[in-house]
């Protein structure tokens, strides 16, 4: 068992609501969760190259890539696992069709687009929750930390060398483009008013809170060096800056009218005891951690209903009276118990 009963947010924790069954919305990592938290589905590829896909045994086990042992006893066990199911959804790691990428522009081509001869995810055109706020004239703004920094460096020439995407020697940003969910849809393509009006960086995101300027909904994901992920970064890192963060909002002329929910994309590999509701194809997942916070929230509690990725949108849905999406499971309750008053 990890003790972090020493950590910044652990504080958070004990003072307002801790949901202690709230799972990850989809069997898979970082780019796959990311994507249900704002449409609750699964990005498709139906052309991808079989390049892409999984490659089988003919017992119908995966294959290993040459010189993975036999045995994970031996060793970590390696296999051509693919970024896109057999029947065409991106489940793994998967590149945005747009800058910043982890994919270059094309030699000579557009600055604003990954090559799409290296086969990044086609722009998608499912309904999100950004959707559905926009069509109700909610206002909405998706701020990503380092979003600037990494937008320009996306858009350098493809043979010069890269220093805030992916980049993970110390002192880098770490910029991973597959945790920006909605530069995956042709709604958000450079050059939109979309884009301009919702996609926004960190610096913005601190400048509206102190002004008391947020939209009616706020998304927040911070840079890579500081998501406390395995093998790049650390926990003491991203436990300050989101107690730094949630100082500011509490600080804000807005708290008084706020609620915040912390959490994480997916339980970062450590194995845990809980098992998860019974769900669909996609999940949902792991276990994860989640608080919520703000002066309607309820103190010092613990909140065991369960909960999944997809709550946070049905809570948006229903507090701003959108339009559902479909992939939101009835089941998995909408964040209201954790409440003083129902929205």
């Amino acid at each position: 068992h990890w003790d972090g009963s020493r950590m910044k947010v652990w504080k958070w924790a004990q003072e307002y609501t801790l949901a202690d069954h709230f799972f990850m919305g989809a069997f898979g990592g970082s780019y796959l969760n990311h994507q249900w938290l704002v449409c609750a589905c699964t990005p498709v590829f139906p052309d991808a190259p079989a390049a892409l896909r999984p490659q089988l045994e003919a017992d119908g086990t995966l294959k290993k890539r040459p010189g993975s042992p036999a045995s994970v006893m031996n060793g970590p066990v390696q296999v051509f696992d693919g970024s896109v199911s057999p029947d065409g959804y991106t489940v793994n790691t998967s590149q945005p069709p747009y800058q910043p990428s982890g994919t270059p522009p094309a030699p000579g081509g557009n600055l604003d687009l990954a090559d799409p001869a290296k086969n990044p995810v086609p722009p998608q055109t499912a309904k999100t929750v950004g959707d559905t706020l926009s069509a109700k004239g909610v206002s909405w703004a998706w701020y990503g930390g380092g979003w600037n920094a990494a937008l320009a460096d996306g858009r350098r020439a493809p043979e010069e060398r890269r220093g805030v995407i992916y980049s993970m020697t110390e002192g880098k940003l770490g910029f991973q483009p597959h945790h920006q969910p909605f530069n995956y849809y042709a709604r958000f393509a450079p050059g939109t008013a979309d884009r301009a009006e919702h996609l926004k960086d960190y610096d913005d995101f601190v400048a509206a809170i102190d002004a008391g300027r947020l939209p009616a909904v706020s998304f927040y994901k911070p840079v890579g060096k500081l998501t406390q992920h395995p093998s790049y970064t650390d926990l003491a890192q991203g436990d300050a800056h989101v107690d730094e963060l949630l100082q500011r909002l509490k600080r804000s002329p807005l708290w008084p009218r706020m609620a915040v929910i912390v959490t994480y994309d997916e339980n970062g590999g450590y194995w845990d005891h809980l098992p998860p509701p019974k769900g669909d194809r996609w999940g949902p997942g792991t276990r994860i951690p989640a608080l919520l916070i703000g002066p309607h929230v309820k103190r010092g509690h613990i909140d065991s209903t369960p909960y999944d990725t997809t709550s946070i949108l049905k809570f948006i849905t229903q507090r701003f009276g959108l339009e559902p999406l479909p992939g939101v499971r009835e089941k998995m309750g909408d964040l209201t118990n954790a409440l003083d008053f129902r929205p």
